[in-house]
């Protein structure tokens, strides 16, 4: 799972939908803030020429909205900032209802008249516990993903998404950047 890997198809199609529990970005609070990135890359994701854009929860106040755009857009640094080096068309962002439900088998995310996936994870040999994708480098990810499968409608006229019993990952992770202070010159 690496960008320099060819996808399946010839384009790659998907999503991150992020669901913040906790944190802060310029001693703004982001906790219970939700946003999906949707993503068109070519087969080489390394190569670059994505097209992705973001979706805010509408219940973000301006200045939320403000420290979401900077952080996913890789503005305020971090892994953002790298997979912001690929995207050649950043769509205008949107501020929709975004709902997240859940349990630790299933997850789900909708944006009325948007998206509406669903993702369940794999039931491996002890089906108590979840099949694990374990020691990965990817710029956002956690090194240990949970494997899942789900199907994902998502259409915004220019990005669109159409897949049934395709994969999919989950897992918790943390973020963190650290700003700098330029001195005056």
């Amino acid at each position: 799972m690496h960008f320099d890997q060819l996808c399946t198809h010839e384009r790659c199609l998907g999503y991150w939908a992020i669901r913040i529990d906790a944190g802060q970005f310029g001693g703004i609070p982001l906790a219970g803030l939700r946003a999906v990135i949707a993503f068109d890359t070519p087969q080489h994701m390394i190569s670059g020429n994505w097209t992705e854009i973001l979706l805010i929860d509408e219940t973000a106040t301006p200045d939320q909205r403000a420290a979401l755009q900077s952080i996913l857009s890789g503005r305020a640094g971090g892994p953002w900032e790298v997979l912001a080096r690929f995207v050649s068309t950043w769509l205008e962002t949107r501020y929709p209802p975004i709902e997240f439900s859940g349990d630790e088998i299933t997850k789900t995310v909708s944006i009325p008249g948007l998206l509406k996936s669903v993702v369940t994870r794999i039931r491996g040999r002890d089906r108590s516990k979840p099949v694990l994708f374990e020691n990965i480098f990817n710029q956002i990810h956690a090194p240990t993903q949970v494997l899942a499968t789900g199907e994902t409608q998502y259409d915004d006229g220019v990005i669109r998404i159409a897949t049934t019993r395709s994969h999919g990952l989950f897992s918790n992770f943390e973020w963190r950047v650290t700003q700098l202070e330029k001195a005056a010159s």
